[in-house]
């Protein structure tokens, strides 16, 4: 089968596409024939830094949709031919992967195969930073970091669903915000200045609830942008900052709470959670509620280009390889 591959950690240059034996599922495991890979901003991290990288060479891809093709022992529920879409720790830029079968859901009906493929990290994250972590409640204002991208995409309309008040974003262009615009936001706002301009939407009160996968200053700054009795979650830290912490002194005189959340995480640590939150966050697609759409496609072997372009910070919306026609 084929692959993509990195043997050092560099540019977009350094992945490879590969040939090697296809993967055989163990107890509880099924292989997947891949149609479509989601392409994250972890993905571009990975490659770049050893972002979550055990050991070299690695096989990135977190995000696959295709047709079972074997069942490893004890799995039940699932069987050889059955399309799925699937979340898994490495691996899925392949054209036969390797996954756990407490990950792998049967396709939606009304989905198909290149639509779910953007879905298995994008839409849990969000509907667990607007409902279970966020706690966003009817009437309540949000600020959303990354607006135009994936999640910002999927959160500014969950958030328009829950009854938010008000649905801000930061985008670090006018195209970007332009995107992030037509997909639940009322306003958006550059980076460099999100705290000010989040005062004065608000008349100085701030908002109820700050998303942020950036990390480092961008938090300290978003703390400052909360309201009364406001919540801040963090999901990232694509700017790479060492982290930051909030203490006493910044939380107690106001409420304010700090949170944070990571589905590589829950799935790590709780996948009967992490199944039950991605089954409620598809139903979100299924119902209508959610539109992600797929902005860029490429072929397999053109996986670097999907790496420059996500890596450049100028992509909207879910990027996706390929696998097979």
């Amino acid at each position: 089968m084929r692959a993509v591959e990195f043997h050092e950690y560099g540019g977009p240059e350094v992945l490879r596409v590969v040939r090697t034996a296809a993967p055989e599922p163990g107890p509880g495991q099924v292989t997947v024939e891949a149609v479509w890979a989601g392409v994250n901003f972890a993905d571009v991290k990975a490659r770049a830094e050893g972002y979550r990288v055990a050991s070299l060479p690695h096989r990135p891809g977190l995000e696959v949709s295709g047709r079972i093709r074997a069942v490893g022992e004890g799995v039940t529920g699932l069987r050889a031919g059955q399309q799925v879409i699937t979340l898994v720790d490495d691996g899925g830029y392949a054209e036969v992967v390797l996954a756990q079968a407490a990950r792998v859901f049967p396709m939606p009906e009304g989905l198909d195969l290149r639509t779910a493929a953007a879905l298995p990290t994008v839409l849990p994250t969000a509907h667990a930073l607007v409902h279970e972590v966020g706690r966003l409640r009817a009437g309540e204002s949000v600020l959303v970091h990354g607006a135009a991208g994936g999640v910002g995409t999927a959160v500014g309309q969950l958030a328009r669903a829950a009854g938010a008040g008000a649905v801000y974003g930061v985008a670090s262009g006018d195209a970007k915000a332009d995107y992030a615009l037509k997909h639940g936001y009322d306003e958006v706002f550059r980076p460099g200045t999100f705290e000010t301009d989040v005062r004065r939407a608000t008349g100085g009160r701030g908002v109820d609830l700050v998303l942020d996968p950036v990390g480092g200053d961008t938090l300290r700054r978003g703390l400052e942008a909360l309201a009364v009795f406001g919540r801040l979650v963090s999901f990232g830290n694509a700017g790479g900052a060492a982290p930051w912490r909030a203490g006493q002194d910044e939380l107690y005189a106001q409420g304010r709470s700090v949170a944070g959340f990571s589905v590589l995480g829950l799935a790590q640590s709780a996948p009967e959670a992490l199944r039950a939150l991605t089954e409620r966050a598809l139903r979100a697609v299924c119902d209508g509620v959610v539109v992600l759409p797929v902005t860029a496609e490429f072929s397999l072997s053109d996986a670097a280009d999907a790496h420059r372009l996500i890596g450049g910070r100028t992509s909207t919306g879910k990027l996706l390889l390929r696998i097979t026609d």
